[in-house]
């Protein structure tokens, strides 16, 4: 009895042994990165650490035979489980996936270059004549979640109503440019760069239109330019960005492989964005990160059908804001007209626009039933708010029965 009581303390101490080992191997990578290592040094010093904790994991799994040629059956087993599991966690660290190919310009596609540092793409969609002196600029969401191309095919129709409108990648995301440093992105050079823009397109004031992430955005800048903005609209808005922070939904599902595995690979850049940002950027480039990003988005439960993305800023979509997330303390102030929208078919929370609505009391709350942000339906709505026609507003606190999206 002695006997198989020792046998069973040694595998569960083994096993905990193994357990142990990617987090020590983890652990090294990290500290490596930390006293300034080349990538290639300190992955190679965190899969060493792995291997040999790994080993004595076995070694304490494995009991040691009496017989001789038990002893060498032994070894032999070890070796080989070690030499297969250290083989295909080292290629999988080591071997990035093919990237993504570099997104295309799309027509009529221009560069800003701002005092901030930021170099940014952008589409100008110019009406006929101009009528209306606030241009029309549309903040995407995600974080990092860009399409140049949608976004200009559709807000191009506000044009026919005599706005100028611009659309734009976002700092990190699409065809914009990105950062060494995942640190530098955040909330906080977002409205630094919105109010370079709108002082390089010359606009004494700006009409917002923004979405999902977009409207933390259009939140922050109101709230520091309260006398730049028009009218702002906050479709599917977001009141704190949770998705983004350390452990949050987007992280967890950047260390899952396609095959639904912990990706050692991405749980190596995971580790390194919390302790060594630019250290994770130097191992893994953006564009191996986009295309990542992009196939967790598409593999995402959505509450209705998402058209595809590509060009997702990985490193902006995983790096934390550097500014406070809720804005309740000073939109009271907020004079602008707002329109707050919510779709039937919507990725964010009703909760979300219900703090809004407490946030900003005078603003107009609409629902779009049956409607998505890229319907004729929406359309309509931001034309009559945006040129002063009255907008049918939601008057009840709880969804309505169609409503699919998370409460």
């Amino acid at each position: 009895m002695r006997y198989f009581a020792r046998l069973a303390g040694r595998a569960v101490a083994g096993a905990g042994v193994l357990a142990l080992s990617p987090v020590l191997g983890l652990a090294a990578l990290a500290g490596m990165a930390m006293v300034g290592a080349e990538p290639t040094a300190f992955a190679v010093t965190g899969l060493a650490v792995f291997a040999s904790v790994f080993f004595l994991g076995l070694l304490l799994c494995v009991p040691r035979p009496r017989a001789a040629w038990g002893r060498w059956l032994r070894a032999a087993l070890i070796l080989g489980v070690e030499a297969a599991v250290v083989w295909h966690v080292s290629v999988a660290t080591l071997r990035p996936p093919a990237a993504p190919a570099p997104l295309a310009p799309v027509a009529g596609q221009r560069e800003w270059r701002l005092p901030t540092g930021s170099e940014l793409a952008y589409v100008r969609l110019a009406p006929k004549r101009v009528t209306r002196p606030d241009p029309v600029v549309f903040l995407h969401g995600g974080p990092g979640v860009a399409d140049l191309a949608a976004s200009a095919a559709f807000f191009r129709k506000l044009t026919a109503d005599g706005y100028q409108v611009y659309v734009y990648d976002q700092l990190g995301a699409g065809r914009s440019a990105r950062l060494p440093d995942p640190r530098g992105y955040g909330l906080t050079r977002d409205v630094a760069d919105l109010e370079a823009i709108r002082e390089a397109v010359g606009a004494s004031r700006l009409n917002l239109i923004a979405q999902d992430y977009g409207t933390r955005l259009a939140a922050a800048y109101v709230t520091a330019h309260p006398d730049r903005v028009a009218k702002a609209v906050l479709a599917s808005p977001v009141w704190e960005d949770q998705g983004r922070q350390p452990g949050g939904p987007v992280e967890k599902a950047a260390v899952v492989g396609r095959d639904g595995t912990p990706d050692p690979r991405l749980l190596a850049v995971s580790t390194l964005l919390r302790v060594e940002p630019p250290a994770a950027h130097a191992f893994a480039g953006d564009r191996e990160l986009d295309g990542y990003l992009d196939l967790v988005r598409r593999g995402a439960a959505h509450p209705c059908p998402a058209a595809p993305t590509a060009g997702s800023g990985g490193y902006v979509g995983l790096t934390a804001p550097s500014a406070p997330g809720a804005p309740r303390p000073s939109m009271t102030e907020v004079t602008a007209p707002v329109l707050i929208v919510k779709a039937a078919c919507d990725e964010q929370s009703w909760a979300a626009a219900t703090e809004f609505r407490r946030a900003l009391p005078s603003a107009t709350f609409a629902y779009l039933g049956g409607g998505t942000y890229r319907s004729e339906a929406y359309l309509g709505l931001l034309r009559a708010f945006l040129t002063g026609r009255q907008v049918r507003a939601y008057e009840g606190d709880a969804p309505p029965p169609d409503y699919r999206g998370p409460r």
